[in-house]
């Protein structure tokens, strides 16, 4: 290594540092498990993302979060997976590649089921290249040579052996019912990829003559089209307003037929009028009515939610110009009371945008009552998932408890088409994982699966189950950890978990680490319609990965939004300068230093020993936040003692070693900084792993990279409680003359006399001994370290631990304001002892709380009485 390669570039440069790492560490399979089957097993699988378009914030912030919990797995011995992959996404996946076709001037009915296949194949691989290059970017460590993809034959071997296993378990089944059907993808939703919106919308309120012409009956309702499919109006068996017109008939305006008047408790008597209209193939609630009593069931639109031939005159028309319609001919009949102006919550595709239709449809549901107990009840044993934070279980819980049955079949092509045949002559149906051996004789179901349906089984299909002795199956499932928003708990979550107790025996992670939304600056959701979204490519453009992700995880609480800011950004690419210029100091002060030179055994600093202390303080704290997946913490920590302590504190009072003339205090000295950047670097790659990765290949190390260095722990003989403690002091006094100094504008460069009346012997021996850095930052004229120090009348005084210090700044000071500026100091203290002796008057927390805890509260009072002593004693000298 030339000398040129061992120093860093006078600026951090984040394009420079990054350039080329990233394909250095997959090309040499650093990412991949080490093949130690001694060590413990630790996996992830990452959420697969949409084939559908770039990576937004969201996505940076879920992997990044993956990223640190499995680079800091790895630098720990563990045996690490980290399975990338990508959901085929399958209404918006089809709608971009027709929305495609259709600029073309085609249609997916041009090319036909297997070409248009092809062509959405096509897209897909186009689009997974830009996902793949954008998880270069942020640096994820994934071992690409497990990349799975939703519709990989092996995936779809899955998928077709629990569709038949649960379907012989009469846990799938086809019926007809009401579902939600979005229009625009001419499919079948979900509950949940429906989001309901208010918009403003009408009650309309119109007549229904009575047959008999003994009068009418009013009705009122959000969708006067559908009226058109009514077959019935109904009360409440018990509303005595209606109990004479029960059993009658009325005639059903503009269709001019007789529909019954039929008793239903799901009426609600003191809602409007207390008459409904009933439509069966149009209303979730109207289809159970229909049911109780064998009313027909009448669809009156065509599946893109234009009026079908049923709908009479109006057929061919789109739904709402029906309403319009509809609503002028109720009128011209005198059929129309009233229109009732009123906002509601309409549901709306979560895909394509548009109004949902409740419409009657036949499809495929998964019953869904038996495999939610069986997860509610896992949820009380041993085997239960935890979730982080523990709140979560009760929202998954609740979900589970109210759970409908799941319609999981979709009217596309792109997508695992459903494993069932029908006969083309009898009409016979079969299910199976293969297809009927005279499979001339039959016609495959033409819809596909639900989406989520596949992903469902992801944590363990890409371990290769159904083949329970592949090795990955066997060595990492379950998931250790799986990293998600709060937003698809619903979505993915909770099927993950059902689908794999029961085909697995197994939960499919030990945990589930929640986090929240990314929102703008301003809190509000991020969203094209606004124009808010930021794109993290254009972030890390501007300032690095390093630096995105250094900002994604700092800001990072478990199950809490986070909103993105530049300022912030800015502070983090601040951060990652700090550490770039504190090792351009490092380097330049240990030329010639090797691995080797390294000897930490020996006669140390003070702020050596001090040093040493706090980084194993730290490892500690980040460690232990590490664990409980609260990196906000961990991130806090770090910083305090790389800027702090590292950066503004030891760096500098190793000026005093370094420009001396101890050559073996010298080489002490070094090998401290070497040792503590070192494991710096260590605590850091997880979070921001390029710069770390170039810094440490400059120092003295021994390793490859590292992404596979050992990462920080412990070392008890580097703690020294009586060095880190007398720091503390040292700190404290040197802040104090700061202050005082800038009070009164007293240049740091002027020397002052500095009177320092100790009330410890510890205190006044550590002082004495460690003058040296007292006169290099405090620039004493006079110094001066006693017991029996008198304060002089005009005099700054500071009280610290186990100390006063007196600042005879004669001239400069007002005796007012001094005795001023002390009884704010002192009301400082009075509340602080008022606090501590409030906690200790507590019972519960002296007997409840931790020995040590108590103990430190003991340690505080004592502190802040006398420096409530030292105070009032020097305000009193000063009024005299």
């Amino acid at each position: 290594m030339t000398e040129n390669e061992k120093n860093l570039a006078p600026k951090f440069d984040p394009k420079q540092v990054e350039a080329g790492r990233y394909d250095s560490w997959v090309e040499r399979g650093l990412f991949e498990p080490n093949g130690d089957k001694s060590a413990p097993a630790y996996s992830i699988v990452i959420p697969p993302p949409n084939v559908t378009g770039k990576l937004h914030l969201g996505h940076a912030w879920d992997t990044t979060l993956q990223d640190m919990i499995i680079r800091q797995k790895r630098m720990q011995g563990f045996d690490t997976l980290w399975v990338p992959g990508m959901d085929h996404a399958g209404i918006a996946t089809q709608a971009k590649v027709e929305e495609k076709l259709r600029n073309e001037g085609l249609t997916r009915y041009d090319l036909g089921r297997e070409k248009f296949i092809e062509e959405t194949k096509v897209w897909k691989e186009e689009y997974a290249q830009h996902i793949r290059e954008q998880w270069g970017k942020i640096g994820i460590s994934v071992d690409y040579s497990r990349e799975r993809f939703t519709l990989d034959d092996g995936l779809s071997d899955a998928v077709k052996k629990v569709f038949v296993e649960l379907y012989k378990k009469d846990l799938i089944y086809r019926g007809e019912y009401i579902i939600n059907w979005d229009p625009k993808a001419k499919t079948a939703l979900s509950d949940i990829e429906v989001l309901h919106e208010d918009v403003e919308g009408a009650f309309y309120h119109m007549y229904y003559p009575l047959a008999d012409g003994s009068g009418k009956l009013e009705i009122a309702t959000t969708r006067p089209e559908t009226m058109l499919g009514d077959t019935a109006i109904a009360v409440h068996p018990d509303d005595e307003r209606y109990q004479a017109y029960i059993g009658k008939t009325v005639i059903l305006p503009l269709v001019n037929k007789e529909i019954p008047i039929i008793a239903d408790e799901y009426v609600e008597m003191d809602f409007g009028t207390g008459v409904v209209k009933i439509t069966p193939a149009h209303d979730p609630n109207d289809f159970e009515v229909g049911n109780r009593h064998d009313l027909p069931r009448i669809n009156v639109m065509n599946d893109d939610a234009s009026m079908n031939d049923l709908a009479g005159k109006y057929a061919g028309m789109d739904r709402f110009e029906a309403r319009k319609q509809i609503v002028k001919d109720l009128e011209a009949l005198g059929l129309l009371k009233e229109i009732e102006k009123m906002v509601h919550s309409v549901g709306h595709s979560e895909r394509t945008g548009v109004v949902v239709e409740p419409r009657l449809s036949t499809q495929w549901f998964v019953r869904m009552k038996p495999l939610a107990q069986k997860a509610m009840e896992n949820q009380d044993t041993d085997n239960a998932v935890d979730f982080y934070p523990p709140r979560f279980n009760q929202t998954f819980l609740t979900w589970m408890e109210n759970v409908h049955d799941w319609v999981i079949s979709r009217q596309l092509w792109w997508g695992h088409q459903i494993p069932a045949w029908y006969h083309k002559e009898t009409g016979e149906m079969y299910v199976g994982e293969t297809e009927p051996t005279d499979i001339e004789n039959w016609i495959q179901d033409e819809d596909v699966l639900d989406t989520w349906f596949s992903s469902a089984l992801w944590p363990f299909s890409t371990m290769g189950w159904p083949n329970e002795a592949d090795p990955d199956f066997q060595r990492y499932f379950p998931v250790s950890t799986l990293v998600t928003g709060y937003d698809i708990i619903f979505f993915w979550v909770s099927r993950m978990i059902f689908q794999s107790l029961e085909f697995t025996g197994q939960k499919p992670f030990e945990n589930v680490l929640i986090h929240g939304l990314i929102r703008a600056e301003d809190g509000r959701k991020m969203s094209k319609s606004l124009g808010n979204g930021i794109d993290p490519m254009d972030v890390i453009e501007k300032y690095g990965a390093d630096a995105l992700r250094w900002f994604l995880s700092n800001g990072s609480t478990p199950g809490q939004d986070m909103r993105f800011s530049y300022e912030k950004m800015d502070a983090s690419w601040n951060f990652i300068n700090k550490i770039w210029n504190a090792s351009r100091f490092v380097l330049m002060n240990i030329e010639g230093f090797t691995y080797d030179d390294i000897q930490l055994e020996g006669q140390k600093t003070v702020a050596d020993e001090w040093i040493l202390t706090r980084l194993n303080e730290t490892i500690e704290k980040v460690t232990t936040f590490f664990e409980r997946f609260e990196f906000g913490e961990a991130g806090r920590h770090l910083y305090n003692f790389i800027w702090d302590d590292f950066c503004d504190w030891y760096i500098e009072m190793s000026k005093e070693v370094l420009y001396g003339e101890d050559e073996t205090q010298k080489n002490m000295t070094r090998s401290v900084l070497t040792h503590v950047l070192d494991q710096i670097l260590r605590l850091l790659h997880p979070i921001m792993p390029f710069v770390t990765e170039e810094i440490w290949s400059k120092i003295p190390h021994e390793g490859e990279s590292l992404v596979i260095a050992a990462y920080p722990v412990v070392n008890p003989e580097f703690t020294n409680e009586k060095s880190a403690k007398g720091m503390e002091v040292l700190k404290e006094l040197i802040r104090s003359v700061r202050n005082s100094r800038a009070e009164v504008n007293t240049a740091p460069s002027k020397p002052i006399a500095i009177l320092i009346k100790t009330n410890d012997t510890n205190v006044e021996n550590f002082l004495k001994a460690n003058v040296n850095y007292i006169e290099r930052f405090c620039n004493p004229e006079e110094l001066v370290i006693a017991s029996d120090v008198t304060a002089p009348d005009t005099a700054m005084t500071s009280v610290i631990t186990g100390a006063e210090i007196y600042l005879p700044l004669e001239g400069l000071i007002n005796i007012d304001e001094e005795i001023a500026r002390l009884e704010k100091e002192l009301a400082k203290w009075n509340d602080e002892v008022a606090r501590v002796q409030k906690k200790l008057a507590n019972e519960r927390f002296v007997n409840s709380a931790p020995e040590a805890v108590v103990a430190g509260e003991r340690a505080k009072e004592k502190e802040y009485k006398e420096r409530q002593l030292a105070v009032t004693e020097r305000i009193n000298s000063l009024k005299k």
